[in-house]
């Protein structure tokens, strides 16, 4: 089978994709606090998860395929949490910012 739109394939994380990911997360401890003092606005969007780590291999949707070009590939990204990351431009292979396709169980 070819690569389309639903289908699921790995992406390994960049060192920089994981920075932006925990940096935008918090924890539960951490918003019950800021609402006892009145620093969080209640109803406000949290990211709570797992700590994301350059290389990790996670779960990708493909919503975007545009065929015969290298960097064709955009994708919803799976996280150890709440979020997503979206992942543009992506290329196949093996490397931190591209995909890769499952291995065969």
């Amino acid at each position: 089978m070819g690569l389309t739109v639903g289908r699921i394939v790995h992406y390994r994380l960049t060192d920089d994709d994981a920075v932006k990911i925990n940096r935008r997360r918090t924890s539960g401890a951490s918003i019950a606090e800021r609402i006892a003092i009145s620093q969080w606005p209640l109803g406000a969007q949290a990211h709570i998860g797992g700590t994301a780590r350059g290389g990790d291999v996670l779960p990708m949707m493909v919503v975007a395929v545009c065929p015969g070009d290298a960097h064709g590939v955009n994708g919803q990204v799976f996280l150890d949490g709440n979020d997503a990351l979206w992942a543009p431009s992506l290329s196949e292979g093996t490397e931190p910012g591209q995909w890769s396709w499952p291995p065969k169980a």
